[in-house]
């Protein structure tokens, strides 16, 4: 009867022992899956880091500084202004308007020591005039009002001859020009026109 009871105590004893070890399996198993998913969220992360691009660094903006303006190089380049210089001719019968005194290069010595002064001339009386009443463009001179120097016309043929008044209707008008040759360097002219009054200080344009 002891021996039964020594039996069945071993028994107990060698059950309580399966079981304490199956709970220790158990408590391990479930300690090493922790340990595995955690080294795994690890590597995750490590991975995740390491394909993750690296953010480009924003652009600076630069701005370009802007280019100093060219300043023009300054030239002569007065025109005459319409209506501002304007002279009676054939004692107020007529009247002459200056519309342009331009320098212009020599075709023959390449030189731009010529003036073209364009003009026009208008004839203002009803009254009848005489064959004689005409203006001699061809015969226009100029002055350095600096220096006093005088300048003549290039030639007959680089002008317009002269102009008829009793060729032209009252209030009608002819466009005419002459050639003076003036030496480079000088901008300003008094002209001088026959049967006219004086044009002072004329400026001439390039």
């Amino acid at each position: 009867m002891a021996l039964k009871n020594r039996g069945n105590g071993v028994n107990t004893f060698l059950s309580g022992m399966a079981v304490l070890l199956s709970t220790l399996a158990l408590a391990c198993g479930g300690y090493a899956a922790y340990e595995v998913f955690t080294l795994r969220q690890m590597l995750n992360t490590t991975n995740t880091v390491s394909n993750t691009p690296t953010q480009a660094s924003s652009p600076v903006a630069v701005t370009a500084s802007p280019s100093p303006a060219t300043t023009p190089v300054t030239t002569n380049t007065s025109e005459i202004q319409p209506g501002k210089f304007v002279q009676p001719a054939f004692s107020n019968k007529a009247e002459v308007e200056l519309l342009s005194v331009k320098r212009i290069k020599d075709p023959e010595t390449n030189n731009r020591d010529v003036i073209n002064v364009q003009m026009r001339v208008r004839r203002l009386t009803t009254d009848s005039v005489g064959g004689g009443s005409a203006i001699s463009i061809a015969s226009t001179t100029a002055r350095n009002p600096e220096t006093s120097e005088t300048y003549k016309g290039v030639a007959f043929e680089r002008s317009t001859g002269s102009v008829a008044l009793y060729q032209l209707r009252p209030n009608s008008s002819a466009d005419a020009y002459v050639w003076v040759r003036v030496p480079e360097g000088v901008s300003n002219l008094d002209i001088f026109v026959p049967d006219t009054a004086a044009f002072k200080n004329v400026p001439i344009s390039n």
